[in-house]
C-alpha cells in the first residue's frame, strides 16, 4: 500500500517582542478550522544559550528542544496534526546571533509591533529586572531587513493596536498579505488554557486565558515610565517607527 501524499504546510512565522498580543494572535490563528501553532519554539534554546534567569526558567528547559538546530529541523517538517497552515509565534529576542534563520526562507513571515512605552510598562509587572536585550526592538528590525531583502519588498507588518481597534479589516489584511483565506473564526475564540501554551503560560498568559476575543483598546495616553526604564522605550523607538511605515492598512 503506498504511502499518503503528505503536502507541505503554508508555514506562518509572526515575529513580535514580549508583552505584546501575540499570544492572542496565536489564539486567533488556532480558533481557524485549517491551522496549528507552536509558541516560542526557541524559548528553550535561548534559556539554555544566555543563562538568563526567566519565571518558570526550569520547566520551560524540559518541555522543548535546548539546541536550535532541533528546533529548526523540526520547523521544517510536519505541522503538528498535519494542519494546512502552521502558525508559529516567535520572539524576536529569542533569535540569538549564533541561532541559525536560513529556515525562515520556507516561511511567510509577519511583524506584530507594539508601542515600546506600553511593551516596557507591561513586561516590568511581570519581570522588574529587565534589560534592552529582553525586549527584541532591534533584532525585530533586523530579521525584518533580512526578510525585506530577501522578498525584495517589505514583509507584512501588524500594529496591535490596529488589530485591537478593528480585528476583522486589520486580520483581512494579513491574510491577505499571508495569502491565506480571512476566516471569521479568527475574531473570536472559547476562554481556557491549550495544549499548545508552553510551559511559562502560568506565569505569563492569565489575561489570554480568560479571553474570548480581542479586547478592545484601551484610551489611555503613553504612560510616563520611571526615569530608570525610559531609556528601554527610547532606545526601541526608532526601530518601531522604522516598521511601523510598513504597517497594513485596514481593509
Amino acid at each position: 500500500m503506498s504511502e499518503p501524499i503528505r503536502i507541505a504546510p503554508i508555514r506562518i512565522a509572526m515575529w513580535s517582542g514580549p508583552r505584546n498580543i501575540s499570544t492572542a494572535m496565536m489564539r486567533s490563528f488556532e480558533n481557524r478550522d485549517d491551522t496549528s501553532v507552536s509558541d516560542e519554539p526557541f524559548y528553550a534554546a535561548y534559556l539554555a544559550a544566555t543563562g538568563i534567569d526567566h519565571p518558570m526558567r526550569e520547566e520551560s528547559l524540559a518541555s522543548q528542544p535546548q539546541d536550535w538546530r532541533v528546533v529548526t529541523e523540526a520547523l521544517q517538517g510536519p505541522a503538528p496534526d498535519n494542519a494546512p497552515v502552521w502558525c508559529q509565534k516567535h520572539m524576536t529576542h529569542h533569535m540569538l546571533p549564533a541561532f541559525g534563520l536560513d529556515w525562515a526562507k520556507a516561511c511567510r513571515n509577519a511583524f506584530l509591533i507594539r508601542d515600546p512605552a506600553l511593551v516596557v510598562a507591561s513586561y516590568v509587572q511581570k519581570r522588574p529586572d529587565v534589560a534592552v536585550e529582553d525586549l527584541g526592538f532591534e533584532r525585530q528590525w533586523e530579521i525584518f531587513e533580512r526578510e525585506a531583502d530577501r522578498l525584495g519588498h517589505a514583509p507584512p507588518v501588524v500594529e496591535s493596536a490596529d488589530v485591537l481597534a478593528n480585528p476583522r479589516a486589520t486580520l483581512s489584511a494579513l491574510c491577505k498579505a499571508l495569502d491565506i483565506p480571512f476566516s471569521e473564526k479568527m475574531l473570536a475564540w472559547p476562554a481556557g488554557k491549550r495544549a499548545s501554551d508552553g510551559a511559562w503560560a502560568p506565569v505569563w498568559y492569565a489575561s489570554v486565558e480568560a479571553s474570548t476575543g480581542f479586547a478592545a483598546p484601551r484610551d489611555a495616553p503613553r504612560p510616563d515610565l520611571p526615569d530608570a526604564l525610559k531609556p528601554l522605550a527610547e532606545f526601541g523607538r526608532p526601530f518601531y517607527e522604522r516598521l511601523s511605515r510598513y504597517r497594513l492598512t485596514a481593509i
